[in-house]
């Protein structure tokens, strides 16, 4: 819950001192109200005082941390439903499933498929960042922990689907310095899977035969001191899942109920077993409502291309541009006698055009045009990516002086801007760019030819 100025005003030291940049000790309350500075400037709050501020403005979801070193991840942090609203915090993870049940020849082959899928979109890079690996008690302890063993060579971040305490002690063992989630706490071994993932500290996920019990296990864990919790809605049915993931996003951002804030893991693979087609679109589904980690049978380039991309559209800020810094991106080893290219800062269009310049081979200048994070025709028509915008971008940055080509290609859907340009930049050559990205291949190397 939000507090007002007046609330900090009362828990703050009333010196006056100034010493944090602000006249009053009100106006600083007033401004950490706001969200404009933070309660650490005063160096005269209590350490009582900062302790009930963070408990009072800490998001009602929960932010737990798995992982460790560069494969640390944030999981949760919510403070909306719905990403018009604010944005997102905490992007969906996704994992691959691996049982002890299955037989080396198949565990091996997709074990080789994860690194498959790998690769950058926009400056982020996709591929598989999880490995759920579950326990079959018929297969036997032994084979369970060399599996773990050859899933954590993969250098991923794990996750134990185990519910026998002392396996699962065994297993984290191995793992423990890569920070695993240990998923399998449920009503009957809360106790002893508590103690093995606190003894370990590790995430501990939570599991219930409905709804209900999943809430009380989890107040029961809570009352055991740990909050380093993940909730799993469950394998009984889509539907179910689905309500599970939903209730108790909202209980904890709309009613508060911090019970309920804490990520969530679905397991689609147990959901739709059998049936990639379905597994896919539930992945998209539990993207957008509320999954925190989604697991899968397989995950290969058919499935992570369209999610990946659902992905990053989502867990974008909506009131931030995705861009690029403008300036001048030498491709393909060009020199300062290279023809240039020019485009604006929206990052999607950066990404979309440079991989076609690259692979055309030909060495340019890609100079970016700080158009605000707008798209080409976007920018145009707000006036931000004009022949004046373009020659006085050229003038700060001193483009002439850089390079010794005066041959400039411009994006076909602003051929409109040749003539205006050539006025404004005296001695250039100005040559327009087809429409599409695709065909720039082409066009450059006939260009260059």
């Amino acid at each position: 819950m939000a507090l007002k100025g007046l609330d900090i005003f009362k828990l703050s030291p009333k010196k006056n001192c100034k010493e944090c940049g602000s006249p009053t000790c009100m106006a600083f309350s007033m401004k950490v109200a706001q969200g404009a500075v933070s309660v650490d400037a005063c160096p005269y709050f209590s350490e009582d005082a900062k302790a009930q501020l963070n408990e009072a403005t800490a998001p009602p979801m929960k932010t737990v941390k798995v992982g460790a070193g560069e494969n640390e991840m944030s999981l949760g942090g919510e403070t909306v439903l719905f990403r018009h609203e604010k944005t997102f915090v905490s992007k969906t993870r996704y994992a691959v499933s691996l049982c002890s049940c299955m037989d080396d020849a198949e565990i091996d082959a997709k074990l080789a498929a994860i690194p498959k899928v790998d690769y950058e979109r926009i400056g982020e890079r996709m591929f598989v960042e999880m490995i759920y690996v579950n326990y079959d008690a018929a297969s036997g302890k032994d084979k369970y922990l060399e599996l773990v063993k050859k899933a954590a060579a993969l250098g991923r971040v794990l996750i134990l689907g185990c519910d026998d305490a002392d396996v699962a002690k065994e297993a984290v063992e191995l793992v423990k310095d890569t920070k695993p989630v240990l998923n399998g706490a449920n009503a009957s071994n809360y106790e002893a899977m508590n103690a093995v993932a606190t003894g370990a500290g590790v995430v501990l996920g939570v599991q219930g035969k409905d709804i209900n019990e999943l809430y009380d296990t989890v107040a029961a864990l809570e009352k055991l001191g740990n909050k380093n919790l993940l909730i799993d809605a469950g394998s009984n049915s889509i539907k179910d899942a689905f309500a599970t993931a939903v209730q108790f996003r909202k209980a904890a951002i709309k009613d508060g109920d911090r019970t309920c804030g804490y990520p969530s893991i679905v397991r689609a693979c147990c959901l739709a077993k059998g049936n990639a087609h379905l597994q896919a679109a539930l992945a998209s589904l539990f993207t957008m409502k509320y999954g925190s980690i989604v697991v899968l049978e397989q995950l290969g380039y058919a499935e992570a291309l369209p999610l990946y991309g659902l992905r990053q559209n989502l867990f974008t800020d909506p009131q931030k541009p995705m861009k690029v810094e403008p300036g001048i991106y030498p491709l393909n080893g060009a020199d300062e006698n290279s023809i240039c290219v020019t485009t604006v800062d929206f990052a999607l269009t950066y990404f979309v055009v440079s991989g076609e310049l690259e692979r055309s081979g030909v060495p340019l200048n890609l100079i970016i045009n700080d158009a605000g994070g707008l798209s080409v025709l976007t920018s145009w028509a707000a006036g931000k990516f004009s022949a004046g915008t373009i020659a006085k971008f050229f003038a700060e940055q001193d483009i002439e002086g850089k390079i010794k080509s005066r041959k400039l290609v411009i994006p076909g859907k602003v051929a409109v801007l040749k003539g205006e340009l050539e006025a404004k930049l005296p001695g250039w050559e100005i040559i327009i760019a087809p429409n599409e990205a695709v065909q720039l291949v082409k066009f450059m190397k006939d260009l260059t030819a």
